[in-house]
Formats: structure tokens, sequence, C-alpha cells
């Protein structure tokens, strides 16, 4: 999916790649090999959505800038039978016995049940901001991540539970 989405947007050689991420499944690891786009470097965004679908585009100072939109068409799956009953998490798929028949499929289909679309793409707003201290838990986060003085976290955001000993 990354290499075919590079080849349709055919960006120049060394300018920086940006991508959007449709899943947390797997899908986010090969935008981070092969097109170097991390949470951390600010060039990959996972959005929890659920499609199995990914847009890359170049650099933008606009609001919005062309990308291409490559995704696992729900059509297309029906002529790979093993592929379809694997991804649509059917309980006729057994990785113990079709899981070779599964790797041979995604091999010989290449780009088979895949589809694209151009697209534009939502350039995300840098905001200026400034270390600030959370009225409850005390902690600095960035004063535009701050709502009425408390950070997520301490507005029933939280990931985690503090043990007590």
């Amino acid at each position: 999916m990354v290499d075919y989405a590079l080849e349709l947007l055919n960006p120049p050689e060394g300018e920086k790649i940006y991508a959007v991420c449709e899943t947390t499944k797997c899908l986010p690891d090969p935008l981070q090999v092969i097109a170097h786009c991390t949470t951390g470097n600010h060039r990959l965004r996972v959005i929890p959505i659920g499609k199995f679908a990914i847009t890359m585009n170049g650099p933008a100072e606009a609001p919005y800038v062309s990308g291409i939109r490559v995704f696992v068409d729900g059509e297309k799956i029906g002529r790979y039978p093993t592929f379809a009953l694997w991804y649509t998490k059917d309980p006729l798929f057994d990785p113990r016995t079709r899981g070779t028949a599964l790797i041979d499929e995604i091999i010989e289909a290449g780009r088979g049940f895949l589809s694209h679309e151009r697209v534009r793409v939502k350039v995300p707003q840098k905001w200026p901001w400034r270390s600030a201290i959370c009225s409850i838990c005390g902690e600095m986060v960035p004063d535009n991540l701050l709502v009425d003085g408390a950070c997520a976290d301490c507005r029933s955001q939280s990931y985690y539970e503090k043990k007590t000993y």
C-alpha cells in the first residue's frame, strides 16, 4: 500500500512525505519504515477510524494539500477468497491450515484488492504554545491543551490509575 501510494504520489527525490493512517492495526509500521513518517517527527497521524487505508501527501503551507488515498477495496477482495476470509475475520479462516495460502494469495494479488483516490488533505495547523501547569496535578503541559486550567489526564481522560501502596 505504501509503495503504491508513493508511486501514485511521485514526490520529488528527498521531499518529506506526510501520511494519515486510518487504523492502529499493522499499517502504521510500513509507513514508518518505508516512508519515514512517524508520530515523533509529526509526519504520521494515526486516526482510529478502523479502515485499512492510508493517505500520503507532500509538504504544504496551505490549509489543504493534494494527496493519494489507498485502501483495501471491499468489492475487490471477493476475487481472493482466502484473503477475504482473513480480512473479514471469518471464523472459517484457520491460520494453521490456511496461513500459507493467505501469504501466497497476497503475493499473487499484489495490488489487486487495493483501490486509490485523489483527495484533498486538511493540513493540521501549528499553534504556538507555552508550557503551563495543570491546576489539579501540578504537571507541565502545553497551555493550549488545558481546559479551565486542567490537563486531559485530570479531565477524566486518563489512561492509567495511580497505584496506592
